[in-house]
């Protein structure tokens, strides 16, 4: 009998093994995602819940045969939205503010596989302190800075939290990796990842390269391997699509649109995240001081040896790597709104802790060793899982959008309070549209907040709802098929929702002040030619009234008609004459 218990425990350790194995919850994380787009789900509406629109719009053109870069301008890289055109075929019901955060998993959770092979074969509890935190972050898709004071789905900064999830990763990878093929596999993709996904990401992920250079962490001979897989890669896509050149061009003319002084938005971001900069500047006093003295984690052996083993040595030190994993995930954050950038610091701090044992003959300083790490790490931490609770268990009784024609789009609920004061201000806009147009000519809009604000979010997909009906009568009644549809807004979710198609050369997620260069003949041309432009009257806004304006030169010729209350429609000149006036 005690043998039989015996053999039953056993076997139940055995299994308890298998099912908390880093890598077997690395699967089981990516099952749950699976699972959860497979059903209609339905979310809460969040501010500036329209970004998540850009990526069906930029989905709708890949799918129709458009490059991104080449065939239409992007705020950033293509990756995201390749990954995100390929969810919505393998998932038609997949919730949007779920569907393209999670679609870096395709290429996050392999990385991650590599990372956990190479270090859960050394310790299984190190693996699993890297695996945590990157699926805590990974599947609860929030940002960790409020923007809105009521939560909601937070669809906006998804390829900024992305890019951060890809700097965890390879911080990870160079700090903790030991296997040298692997390193450099790793490092290589993810590298590669990072570029196609947003170059400021590149860019903080290349400085933490650099640095593991001069730490001696990555040798010449691998350095000179990861840069060579590197072009390998922007050479296939350059070769294949011709993404490369197009995507550096865009860059440039992105640059061109943004220009700022790099120093003031670090003021910014450190006012903007104290606490976790504050904090990590104590850490690192603290662990400088503690290494100078040789005492407790090392002997000083950047003090002997030659300059370069000496260099090395210092660069080498755990408040090093630290210090070096801070100043990329600021960098970072500098060029942001909505992110998780500081969740980089994760793995250097894990670093600080496992190197940290030493410090146990000394049980104040531990203490305020790990005191202060729990305070670099709790308030992204804290924040995130409190803004997720917040919205997930808040929206559980909303009452759910009804639409006809928005698709997964329009799975949201909201508050009955801003349904209603969606329903008042549909009612109030096109009263008093006058009024709206003459706060735009002061350069005013109608609130600081006003693309946040929950009721607009509402009331734009109701508006876009209406808008399609009546299209879709107009096609009824007169025999017509508007083919291509333009939005005078900043998001154009018309062809996806209709199963249109979107004119070449117009950029996605127009933002006339930092997205939309200066049309030029080409885009002009596919402008002049497009079918249907919409444009929204509810309100007028600074920011529709300048990209009509840019616009406008190409639609001379078109015909203006009231569409809806809350959208006019400037048809072109081949359907005119079988509309009214």
């Amino acid at each position: 009998m005690t043998a039989a218990v015996e053999a039953r425990r056993v076997k139940r350790r055995a299994w308890t093994q298998v099912l908390t194995a880093p890598m077997t919850l690395l699967i089981l994380a990516i099952c749950l995602c699976v699972f959860l787009l497979s059903l209609p789900i339905t979310l809460t509406i969040g501010p500036m819940y329209w970004d998540v629109y850009i990526y069906y719009d930029a989905a709708n053109r890949i799918l129709s045969g458009q490059v991104p870069n080449v065939d239409f301008f992007t705020p950033v890289g293509p990756l995201s939205y390749y990954l995100t055109a390929f969810l919505t075929l393998m998932f038609p019901h997949g919730q949007p503010s779920l569907m393209a955060p999670w679609s870096i998993l395709i290429v996050s959770a392999p990385l991650m596989a590599g990372l956990l092979w190479d270090v859960g074969s050394r310790s299984r509890g190190t693996a699993l302190a890297l695996l945590l935190p990157f699926l805590f972050f990974s599947l609860l898709p929030f940002n960790a800075r409020e923007f809105y004071p009521v939560m909601g789905s937070e669809a906006f900064g998804i390829y900024n939290r992305q890019s951060c999830q890809l700097l965890y990763l390879i911080i990870a990878t160079l700090l903790f990796v030991k296997d040298r093929t692997t390193l450099l596999a790793l490092v290589a993709l993810t590298l590669s990842a990072m570029f196609f996904l947003k170059i400021t990401g590149f860019i903080a992920g290349g400085l933490f390269c650099a640095y593991a250079f001069l730490a001696g962490r990555v040798p010449l001979r691998m350095a000179i391997g990861i840069t060579a897989v590197f072009l390998a890669i922007l050479g296939v896509v350059e070769l294949s699509s011709g993404i490369v050149s197009a995507y550096i061009n865009d860059i440039a003319t992105l640059v061109s649109l943004n220009s700022g002084g790099l120093l003031s938005r670090f003021r910014e971001q450190i006012a903007l995240n104290f606490d976790i900069i504050f904090f990590s500047a104590v850490l690192i006093v603290v662990l400088a001081t503690i290494e100078i003295r040789g005492r407790f984690w090392t002997k000083p052996a950047f003090t002997q040896g030659t300059l370069i083993e000496r260099g090395a040595a210092l660069f080498n030190l755990p408040v090093a790597w630290f210090a070096a994993a801070v100043l990329a995930a600021l960098f970072f954050e500098t060029q942001n709104t909505g992110s998780q950038g500081f969740i980089a610091l994760w793995p250097a701090l894990l670093l600080i802790i496992l190197k940290a044992q030493k410090l146990f003959a000394r049980p104040m300083l531990l203490v305020s060793v790990l005191a202060l790490v729990a305070a670099i790490a709790f308030p992204t931490t804290s924040n995130i899982f409190q803004r997720a609770a917040r919205t997930y268990i808040g929206g559980l009784n909303n009452p759910v959008l009804a639409n006809t024609n928005l698709k997964t789009l329009g799975q949201v609920n909201a508050r009955p309070e801003f349904f209603e004061r969606a329903a008042n201000m549909k009612a109030f806009y096109p009263a008093h549209r006058q009024f709206y147009e003459d706060l735009t000519a002061i350069g005013e809009y109608p609130s600081p907040t006003f693309y946040s604000e929950v009721a607009f979010q509402l009331l734009f997909l109701q508006d876009a709802d209406e808008a399609i009906d009546a299209v879709k009568a107009i096609e009824a009644d007169k025999g017509i098929r508007f083919e291509t549809i333009l939005a005078a807004t900043f998001t154009n979710p018309f062809p996806w929702l209709m199963d249109r198609q979107a004119p070449l050369g117009v950029s996605i997620g127009a933002d006339p002040f930092r997205t939309v260069p200066p049309p030029n003949e080409r885009t002009l041309a596919a402008i002049s030619a497009t079918d249907l432009v919409l444009v929204p009257t509810c309100p007028a806004t600074i920011n529709n009234t300048k990209l009509l304006a840019l616009y406008q030169p190409a639609l001379t010729e078109h015909k203006r008609i009231q569409l809806t209350p809350c959208y006019d429609a400037l048809v072109h000149p081949r359907f005119a004459p079988s509309l009214p006036n």
